[in-house]
């Protein structure tokens, strides 16, 4: 962060014009790079995102496999709405 000079203007009474807006800038590019580098050396060197994502694709085919009629309206109705993304053929697995 860059030093300011800058003293805010001031009231008769001294007290702060609240009214200006004052320049307030942090430079967070250090923490991210840190933040990121410390996020990768957790996840080790046999972290494979491809493996990571089908197993996710895994896990919500098994949570939608199997409803029952009821379940099944109500799956088709938060994927119309858009709460819910489309799954294959739009149906749960069964």
């Amino acid at each position: 962060m860059a030093p300011h000079d800058h003293t805010p203007p001031s009231d008769a009474s001294g007290a702060p014009d609240a009214s200006e807006l004052v320049d307030f800038a942090v430079d967070l590019t250090s923490q991210e790079v840190l933040r990121r580098a410390q996020v990768m050396a957790a996840l080790g060197p046999d972290w494979d995102p491809m493996e990571v994502l089908l197993g996710e694709e895994a896990a919500y085919d098994l949570l939608y496999s199997g409803l029952d009629a009821q379940q099944q309206r109500l799956y088709e109705d938060l994927v119309a709405a858009g709460v819910l993304p489309s799954r294959g053929d739009g149906r749960a697995a069964a």
